[in-house]
């Protein structure tokens, strides 16, 4: 239900203004050009314009409780035509009570009726028009506000689902290997589990956060590599550049793991070779690019390579939820080399993160 206009204190003293401002000009004309005696003309325009305002504040606090959906505008025609003929009974009624004994004044009332509820009627109609469009105005912001937060929440909501969906597979896969290192190489084993435990705390940190400096998410990164190469040893091993603009870009908050995971899993699981990942971040016309580069055998891997996989589609749904864009994830193919490309643009307006 929009808010009832009268208790809006901008609405309710403009209101209470044109009240005044109606009594004393209405009885300033009905002294001097109709020349009726000062009391009996402030008396006719407190009756008339005090039940006017009346009327008026009814119309406004009915259009604000009941508003049909079908046939809205005959509606108002209607409520406000009926309130104007109870309103000049009123007018009518007190007027005669107080002043009947005047007989002049009394055929002049009578005579006056046309005028007064022509008057009436079109104050009250268009306050009852106005009352009903500022209502639906309101009512219309509050629904598209209630919808722009629904959609906020069901928007973070399948974020953080992304996120989370991502950490399962990263943690069965270390702790497989950390059983299988117990036995044979219990001290890399220890180291695991200490960088494991690193790599979780760091993740819970960043479960509110919805960007960070790209510095920090390469040395979060850096947690996760190292956990990698432990599993690996010397087999793989990673470059890392970046320029000193792109070091203080924003990025949203483990965007890059998965894009370095599926590198690792595309350039070491089908081969017994070393390989080296490069990571490279720069700043082209406000946009934060990142670039993960691996090796590959494509007649290994025709099938897979092919697709983006999991982790690539999140990476991607991810983007398209924060920018609404498409086109902020690519892959290219050169030779032997499979290059994944996020674009992130900066928002200057840290008011709009959350779009």
């Amino acid at each position: 239900m929009a808010t009832h206009l009268l208790k809006e204190t901008q609405f309710r003293w403009t209101f209470i203004t044109g009240v005044c401002v109606f009594v004393q000009m209405h009885a300033i004309i009905l002294h001097l050009w109709l020349k009726l005696p000062m009391s009996l003309a402030w008396a006719d325009s407190g009756f008339h314009n005090s039940l006017l305002a009346v009327a008026a504040a009814c119309i406004a606090q009915m259009l604000a409780y009941y508003r049909p959906v079908k046939g809205k505008y005959v509606f108002v025609a209607l409520l406000t035509f009926t309130v104007s003929v109870i309103w000049l009974a009123g007018v009518y009624w007190s007027l005669r009570s107080i002043f009947g004994s005047l007989t002049d004044y009394f055929l002049w009332l009578n005579d006056t009726l046309p005028v007064r509820f022509a008057l009436g009627w079109l104050i009250i109609t268009g306050t009852g028009f106005i009352s009903f469009f500022l209502y639906e105005m309101e009512e219309h912001r509050q629904a598209l506000a209630r919808k722009e937060a629904a959609e906020k929440m069901a928007k973070e909501a399948e974020l953080y689902k992304l996120r989370q969906q991502l950490q399962p597979h990263f943690l069965f896969n270390s702790l497989n290997s950390i059983n299988a290192l117990v036995t044979l190489r219990p001290e890399e084993a220890r180291q695991m589990i200490q960088k494991l435990s690193d790599f979780l705390r760091g993740t819970l940190k960043k479960e509110d956060q919805l960007w960070i400096p790209l510095k920090e998410e390469l040395q979060y990164l850096q947690l996760y590599l190292d956990i990698e190469k432990v599993r690996f040893r010397h087999r793989l091993s990673t470059e890392v550049a970046q320029s000193e603009e792109a070091a203080m870009l924003q990025i949203p908050p483990m965007l890059l793991q998965p894009v370095v995971e599926n590198a690792i899993k595309f350039g070491l699981y089908d081969t017994t070779e070393a390989i080296t990942i490069v990571i490279k971040a720069w700043e082209e016309r406000g946009v934060l690019m990142v670039s993960v580069s691996n090796p590959f055998d494509p007649s290994l891997q025709q099938q897979s390579w092919q697709g983006t996989g999991f982790g690539l589609s999140s990476i991607s749904r991810r983007l398209y939820l924060l920018f609404a864009r498409q086109d902020l994830l690519e892959t290219h193919i050169d030779g032997h080399i499979f290059t994944t490309l996020i674009k992130v643009p900066q928002l200057h307006d840290k008011d709009n993160t959350d779009r």
